[in-house]
């Protein structure tokens, strides 16, 4: 280790002086300024101990309480099924829905799978929706919803077709006909262009829902509503056939103005070629010898 001399301003030694050596006194201060060693909480490290060992034997009692509590439900009779209601069927019997949604008694409640029970419903084509509920502690509901037909499409087959605009099933021989029948949409139609197709059968239902609870010129008074090339509707009366153009749209204004003369055509309609009542503010009818205008 070199040493540094330190000289007098006269030029004379004052003698050699080491500065990495400490002063007197020094060495214990050094070693006064060092960190002590604390002593080990003990106390706290047993409190956190204990309140860990406390949370784990909490969550262990927990989860074997809460498999243990599941396992009496599952088993216990207490909760097994005795009772299957149905609410709001007609057309469809309650047991052949209770026998669709596979609920037996004896079926535990909590093991039940509400939601395919309820689409199992609805694969019968008169169901259009079903929710099923439990109903503690052996209680199940089967609410449903059913279909009305309002119509009868051609489509190779018969089908019948609900206010919604949707073909639902196709006609049995026990199955009612006494609907209008809805014409010139075709199978291939449906299959090639679906959303055009649907666009026109809703449209040609909006004329059905319209024609529906009227007093003069009915429902029951329409024996075919067919859709012509151009997109327009016709209507065939039941009384003679006579075809009534509707054109698109509008069909209440244009219900409510054949119903202000119908009183006195009916008696004649055999005698009439069509009525038109696609131009504003007019009614056109036409009979065998010219056309005859009525406001």
């Amino acid at each position: 280790m070199e040493r540094v001399r330190i000289l007098s301003s006269d030029g004379g030694r004052c003698g050699m002086r080491d500065l990495k050596a400490p002063k007197a006194g020094q060495a214990g201060k050094v070693k006064g300024n060092r960190r002590k060693k604390q002593p080990r909480d003990w106390k706290r490290i047993f409190h956190l101990v204990l309140r860990t060992l406390v949370c784990l034997v909490s969550l262990v009692l927990i989860v074997g309480g809460g498999g243990l509590l599941a396992q009496l439900l599952f088993d216990s009779t207490y909760f097994k099924v005795d009772t299957v209601r149905v609410e709001n069927q007609a057309r469809v019997s309650e047991q052949e829905i209770v026998a669709l949604s596979d609920v037996t008694v004896g079926n535990n409640i909590f093991e039940l799978d509400l939601e395919r029970i309820g689409r199992k419903i609805e694969e019968n084509p008169w169901i259009f929706s079903a929710r099923v509920q439990r109903l503690f502690p052996r209680t199940v509901v089967i609410r449903v919803e059913e279909r009305s037909p309002m119509a009868v499409i051609n489509l190779d087959y018969l089908y019948y077709v609900d206010g919604r605009g949707e073909i639902f099933k196709v006609l049995e021989a026990q199955d009612s006909l006494d609907y209008p029948v809805l014409t010139g949409l075709e199978r291939q139609d449906l299959l090639d262009c679906p959303e055009e197709s649907r666009r026109q059968l809703q449209g040609m239902m909006e004329l059905v829902e319209e024609l529906t609870g009227r007093q003069i010129f009915a429902l029951n008074d329409v024996s075919e509503i067919h859709l012509d090339p151009t997109d327009e509707i016709v209507l065939y009366t039941r009384n003679g056939g006579i075809p009534v153009r509707m054109g698109t749209g509008d069909y209440r204004a244009k219900l409510d103005r054949l119903e202000r003369i119908y009183g006195d055509l009916k008696p004649r309609l055999r005698a009439l070629k069509y009525i038109d009542l696609n131009v504003m503010d007019r009614i056109i009818v036409k009979v065998e010898t010219g056309i005859t205008r009525k406001g």
